[in-house]
């Protein structure tokens, strides 16, 4: 099995007793980093620093030659706001006060607990990503454009919002921490995570599962793997999906439907990047980039207890929110050539000419089932097509029968609606005055339904258009 290394780049350990490097290199190992270089010499270590990319540098205070504190300020005038952590005994707290206040990021005493070791350099690492973070930001805020197309190759677009988010992807990208994509069905979630999966450099697979219908039991077995014997039919060990992501990202879909227990799992493994095999008691390190996606409003679930809240807030470090097809409306004539094109081959058809109306017609329709949902329209056009031109008619008939549905679960809820509607028994109205009351509500509700646009309103009444605009007017 490939071997990927956290962090990414390397955490030089700087001392001059080589037991002691021996020490840190198997103490941070068996925490989970793998990327360390050793240097015993300090007359070397400026050389290493100056020619590569360091992540962090674990630097003893009293070494032969040139000191830790000497080196300390030699490091920060090359590489200004590298983290830095000091390794000292008790009694050279004075020497350490002077390292924080030039810039060292922490201290450790020796002798060095291992626990402790593992916190302040995960702390020191999270701190350099958040530095990295901020200046990618800075970049996003002045560029303006997308630096790196060619990772969202998958997504086409044109709308001004999907470039925004493209450029926001580029900005956290080589973050490690968490980041959450929400949006209604068929926007592309899973499109943006492989892009942000492309755009970190991590060398491991992006690997991607959806969790909704999982229980905490095959939640564990999916994620971490378990031992043989671990239970019935368990007749042999078998690796999970943070192990075969490894060094890559992992994408947890539906994040919204997990269970309760399942949530305290997914919070120890971002918390503390470990986890257990089901059926074992020994703790695995896991290198992975979490990201998570669904549909529904964490906050509502959050506020009302069925989503942890120190998990939200693990999750929703970066997060990504995607427009619904209806707000990309300039995208919907791109998107049929796309697919078109697609299908066309697929089918191993030419791919056929349209009238431009045909785009006008769906730039009406409001797509609760998104791009995918305009795929599939355009899969059963073509899969039915037969002349030169692209027929219209199935499109229409399918946004028909879309239409009168949600016009039926409207009408379902027009009683309570009616309910408002009262009139003084003394000057009881005529019919006529009643029935133009009652067209004015359904014609006000289709509109707001539709955000005014009056080619599906009029569908959803009945009517024709002209017929509509001509009661809007009268109304006014």
């Amino acid at each position: 099995m490939k071997q990927h290394h956290f962090p990414m780049n390397p955490i030089l350990v700087v001392d001059d007793e080589q037991a002691a490097l021996d020490g840190f290199e198997i103490a941070l190992y068996s925490a989970g980093f793998t990327n360390v270089i050793t240097c015993n010499d300090s007359r070397k270590v400026m050389s290493i620093v100056e020619g590569q990319k360091i992540d962090l540098v674990l630097l003893d205070l009293i070494m032969p030659y040139i000191t830790g504190n000497e080196l300390l300020g030699q490091i920060q005038s090359v590489r200004p706001g590298m983290s830095v952590i000091i390794i000292t005994a008790v009694n050279e707290i004075d020497s350490v006060v002077e390292c924080m206040r030039k810039g060292a990021v922490d201290y450790i005493l020796k002798p060095v607990d291992k626990d402790q070791l593992k916190n302040r350099v995960r702390k020191a690492i999270e701190f350099q990503d958040l530095e990295r973070e901020n200046a990618s930001l800075r970049d996003y805020i002045l560029k303006g454009s997308v630096q790196h197309p060619e990772a969202f190759c998958e997504i086409v677009t044109q709308n001004s919002k999907m470039k925004s988010i493209f450029q926001y992807c580029e900005a956290v990208a080589k973050s490690s921490k968490p980041i959450l994509i929400t949006g209604e069905t068929g926007t592309g979630k899973e499109m943006i995570a492989k892009a942000i999966h492309r755009l970190s450099g991590r060398q491991g697979e992006f690997v991607a599962v959806n969790v909704a219908a999982f229980d905490d039991t095959m939640f564990s077995d999916t994620l971490f793997g378990h031992v043989k014997g671990a239970f019935t039919g368990a007749d042999r060990p078998r690796k999970g999906l943070v192990e075969k992501a490894a060094g890559g990202t992992l994408l947890l879909d539906e994040i919204g439907d997990l269970s309760q227990a399942s949530q305290v799992k997914l919070l120890r493994l971002l918390q503390e990047q470990e986890y257990s095999p089901v059926g074992s008691d020994i703790i695995k390190n896991s290198n992975i980039r979490v990201v998570t996606s669904t549909l529904h409003d964490l906050t509502v679930l959050k506020r009302d207890g069925k989503f942890r809240e120190d998990l939200y807030y693990r999750i929703v470090t970066h997060h990504i929110h995607l427009p619904p097809l209806r707000q990309r409306s300039d995208d919907i004539g791109l998107l049929l050539d796309h697919f078109l094109e697609i299908e066309a081959q697929g089918l191993k058809k030419i791919k056929p000419t349209y009238h431009p109306e045909l785009v006008t017609l769906l730039k009406t329709y409001l797509y609760p089932g998104n791009i995918r949902e305009l795929k599939a329209m355009v899969c059963d056009a073509l899969a039915n097509h037969k002349s030169k031109m692209l027929s219209s008619l199935s499109f229409k008939e399918f946004i028909q029968a879309e239409t009168l549905d949600q016009a039926d679960a409207e009408n379902r809820s027009l009683p309570n609606s009616l309910n408002t509607l009262k009139f003084d028994t003394e000057e009881f109205p005529s019919l006529k005055e009643a029935t133009s009351q009652v067209a004015n509500i359904l014609i006000s509700q289709a509109m707001e339904k539709t955000g005014g646009n009056q080619t599906v309103a009029s569908r959803i009444l009945g009517i024709s258009q002209q017929s509509l605009s001509y009661k809007l007017k009268n109304m006014k």
